[in-house]
């Protein structure tokens, strides 16, 4: 009897060694559909489109504000360029120059955030924009935050909202590719 039981159990063990290979070929790559691919890894940057990056003339008219600190309109120069998964904006009037984080990219709507700290100031700015061939049109809505120097906490908030024009001056040509 136990020369049985240990026959049953020895089939059993090759049983169960021999059907496990079966189990870990569903986790090789050429088994996976669309539905199994993890989406959270594909850049954002990847798909902003290449028209965007170049030299832009800006201008933005103050749509509203509730604080006297902003201007009514600006005009300026944007200077964006890529270097792998960052985009970049500079500005040579002002000097300022800051990575850009990509919030949204659906076709050619594309919505950004960049942060500057200024001494005991920050700046946040969330831009949407449509590009249209060489010219964009969007919003830029500011918040510009008085930090306390003892501890580095919010004092006062400032909010903004300017209307976005930008054409074209230099840069890749909505040709290229």
């Amino acid at each position: 009897m136990t020369c049985i039981i240990k026959q049953i159990f020895r089939l059993f063990l090759m049983l169960i060694l021999f059907s496990v290979t079966p189990f870990t070929n569903c986790c090789y790559a050429e088994n996976m559909n669309d539905s199994m691919v993890l989406k959270s890894g594909i850049s954002l940057v990847d798909q902003v489109p290449h028209e965007l990056i170049g030299t832009w003339h800006v201008s933005a008219k103050l749509e509203q504000a509730n604080s006297s600190v902003f201007k009514n309109s600006s005009l300026d120069i944007w200077n964006l360029s890529r270097d792998k998964n960052v985009i970049k904006l500079e500005n040579p009037f002002s000097g300022a120059k800051a990575d850009v984080n990509i919030d949204y990219v659906s076709g050619n709507n594309i919505k950004f955030t960049k942060i500057g700290n200024y001494d005991t100031k920050r700046l946040t700015d969330v831009v949407e924009l449509r590009l249209n061939g060489d010219k964009f049109y969007g919003t830029n809505k500011l918040k510009l935050e008085s930090l306390s120097n003892v501890d580095g906490s919010v004092i006062k908030t400032e909010t903004a909202i300017y209307n976005l024009r930008g054409e074209k001056i230099s840069g890749m040509s909505v040709l290229e590719k």
